[in-house]
């Protein structure tokens, strides 16, 4: 099945099916708004507010009669606090497989990356779409031995994270084609190094940049 991937800033994606169904990954505050608009369901990978804006999400729910949204317990309970939203939340935990706007998802890990010893880190989800679209949040999450990603979405930076690591990380994922995100705190150039970095170290990638609302077909 072809996916029309689109990013929509930061860590925000949105996946299209050839039917016309739009799935949303983790609308933060560094995103476009307007992504909520015409989801019919909304993935979030944790609860920091780069990644997720509970009252928005409570409010897109409210004002759609079809929209739910699957996320760790920490981001559910954050979002649901009357019957109405609830009753479309949906508490996910890592090795559960669900079907949200008719992709097939399967959620992977536990926790965020850890930035320092002192932090706890809170729980993050990984999630695998269809298959072969790979969003681990701020994670490392490696999907099982075997498993083919197409797509890889890799986070760029942020304060638990290095350019090695990444460079570490999408070798041991190994997809075929890696999609820079989270680059919000990064200047310019500071992207365009880390850019390099990975698409030349990362192995035999196409790395593929895209800007607010460029889209290419996964599949």
């Amino acid at each position: 099945m072809s996916i029309e991937l689109s990013l929509w800033g930061h860590a925000c994606v949105r996946l299209e099916s050839a039917s016309g169904k739009r799935l949303v990954i983790d609308p933060g505050s560094y995103s476009d708004r307007a992504v909520l608009e015409d989801a019919d369901a909304v993935l979030v990978t944790h609860e920091h507010g780069d990644h997720m804006v509970p009252g928005e999400l409570r409010d897109a729910v409210e004002n759609s009669s079809h929209l739910d949204v699957w996320g760790p317990d920490p981001v559910i309970d954050q979002i649901a606090v009357d019957a109405l939203v609830a009753g479309r939340m949906h508490r996910v935990r890592s090795g559960d497989s669900f079907v949200a706007a008719g992709f097939d998802v399967l959620a992977l890990g536990e926790s965020h990356a850890r930035a320092h010893p002192d932090l706890t880190p809170v729980a993050n989800l990984a999630y695998l779409v269809d298959g072969v679209v790979l969003h681990p949040g701020d994670s490392f999450t490696v999907p099982a031995a075997g498993t083919r990603v197409e797509v890889l979405l890799a986070p760029l930076s942020g304060p638990w994270l290095k350019v090695g690591e990444l460079v570490d990380y999408v070798r041991a994922v190994g997809p075929r084609v890696v999609v820079p995100i989270h680059d919000a705190m990064n200047s310019q150039a500071g992207n365009d190094l880390a850019d390099r970095l990975v698409a030349s170290l990362g192995g035999t990638i196409d790395y593929r940049r895209l800007r607010p609302g460029d889209t290419f077909t996964v599949g």
